[in-house]
């Protein structure tokens, strides 16, 4: 018997390339990207969205929503493929996608006169609704944002 796929079975592709320029150093911008990636991780309204990153090649990145009736809650976003502070972090993943999706996501930081060059390479395919594909770039953005005022603002402390 053979069958059909509907949009909803049909395999996407992601590919969103985003870059800022941190005015701070390449060290105090990693800091803030491991930050960002972690307990300081903030929706775009400002709701605290925190997660852990373990940073080192196999680290775990996940949200931690604790215990309830003896059972523990959470959700795995990935995990740390490649780091090489402060220039590389490479995470790869189901990120925020619970239908079958890989994702690659990387973070590269480059000197660039008196600060960072932060560039973000976000690569995903699966069974990827166009909805939650329409937001990523959205979403990357916001996060970029935050990476960015983060560093800034400890380089001038």
């Amino acid at each position: 018997m053979m069958t059909t796929a509907t949009e909803s079975e049909t395999i996407h592709t992601i590919d969103i390339r985003k870059d800022v320029f941190i005015a701070a150093s390449p060290e105090a911008s990693f800091e803030a990207l491991l930050e960002e990636l972690g307990p300081g991780s903030r929706m775009p309204d400002g709701t605290p969205f925190p997660m852990t990153i373990e940073p080192w090649p196999g680290g775990r990145w996940y949200r931690d929503r604790g215990n309830a009736g003896g059972h523990k809650f959470g959700h795995l976003w990935g995990h740390v493929q490649v780091i090489k502070a402060p220039v590389l972090l490479e995470l790869t993943g189901p990120m925020p996608m619970s239908y079958p999706a890989v994702n690659h996501v990387q973070y590269r930081l480059a000197a660039e006169g008196k600060g960072t060059r932060l560039s973000l390479v976000h690569r995903a395919m699966g069974l990827i609704p166009a909805e939650h594909a329409g937001g990523m770039p959205e979403g990357w953005e916001h996060g970029l944002k935050m990476i960015k005022e983060l560093a800034e603002r400890r380089a001038k402390r």
